[in-house]
């Protein structure tokens, strides 16, 4: 453990050492910031023309109206900010030829992908931790619901752990990290997609297809609902491409 975690602080110096890391930090923290602006501007405007009818103003909140559209939005950010964290998980190391250096350490496959993978996710976490004043300005503006927001922001960390997974799979393939972050962000966008099949290919395989997309699991835990086999889909999704990267990783010490 104590290895892994060495990678992982290894992985997380490495990002907080580039521009693009801070980068990524400032782009995360400038677009989340201009889309939770404009949707409190909206929601301002339109709670003060509902004013006027009460009924309708009791089902106009926080909760219903803003939580879900802006974690939505918060998600397609993701979706360009994920590959470019994971595209030099491998690439620069194997660019670099410093790659080889770590193989020829007594480090398995399985440590050296945990490490990193955890120190990926250690940056996105402060990712994450630059967004907790939304809560609070959440909580001042209204009465969000605690479960729904802790539920939203869980859901976007096991979205962005999914991503990452599948990137660090692409970065091990290629030296370009260019190369990289363009497969994964192809993959990923075809995962996405994937949820629009159900009323396309048909009420046989459009389901199952469905299935597979990670927007399709993603719905229902940001509205606050989780049900087990959303986690489930996660977390298998997780370790399929873990488990992938690993054994590319060992195939590469036997080359």
């Amino acid at each position: 453990m104590k290895r892994t975690l060495a990678i992982a602080s290894r992985e997380l110096g490495g990002i907080l050492a580039t521009p693009l890391g801070w980068l990524i930090l400032v782009c995360f923290v400038g677009i989340t910031g201009l889309f939770f602006a404009l949707m409190l501007t909206d929601f301002s405007v339109q709670s003060t023309q509902m004013a006027v009818g009460p009924q309708m103003a009791e089902s106009f909140n926080l909760n219903d109206y803003v939580l879900p559209a802006f974690f939505s939005n918060w998600a397609v950010i993701l979706l360009f900010i994920c590959p470019a964290i994971s595209m030099r998980t491998f690439a620069e190391d194997i660019g670099q030829r410093s790659f080889e250096l770590l193989l020829s350490s007594p480090l398995t496959s399985t440590q050296i992908v945990l490490g990193k993978f955890l120190g990926s996710l250690g940056f996105l976490a402060m990712l994450f931790a630059s967004s907790l004043h939304f809560v609070v300005i959440f909580n001042w503006l209204g009465t969000p619901d605690p479960g729904v927001l802790a539920a939203s922001y869980l859901t976007m960390f096991l979205m962005s752990a999914c991503f990452l997974a599948v990137g660090m799979l692409a970065s091990a393939f290629t030296v370009n990290q260019v190369v990289a972050y363009i497969l994964t962000f192809a993959t990923l966008l075809g995962l996405w997609v994937l949820s629009w099949a159900e009323g396309i290919a048909g009420p046989e395989i459009g389901p199952l297809l469905a299935h597979v997309s990670v927007l399709s699991h993603m719905e229902q835990l940001i509205k606050g609902l989780v049900h087990l086999d959303d986690l489930v889909y996660f977390g298998s999704f997780v370790a399929f491409f873990l488990f992938a990267t690993i054994q590319r990783v060992e195939s590469m010490r036997w080359r």
